[in-house]
């Protein structure tokens, strides 16, 4: 499943409000991460997402197939 992580849509943006980039994984609800730089939020959000789907096999419960681009803007 590690190397289906980069085939999740991840929408970054910037956060002015938290002052950071926010980037989050649609298909797998509530998974975002932030960071100081556009490369940081990537590189927090694949740690959160390998988490998030470690924590969705140990409950038992289903992990969505990555679709690629979806349509929500």
């Amino acid at each position: 499943m590690e190397n289906n992580l980069n085939k999740y849509e991840v929408i970054i943006y910037w956060s002015k409000d938290d002052n950071c980039f926010i980037a989050e994984v649609p298909e797998l609800p509530g998974c975002l991460a932030d960071g100081e730089t556009y490369t940081n939020a990537i590189n927090n959000v694949q740690v959160i997402m390998k988490e998030w789907i470690d924590t969705a096999k140990s409950l038992g419960r289903n992990i969505p197939e990555p679709k690629g681009k979806l349509m929500f803007a």
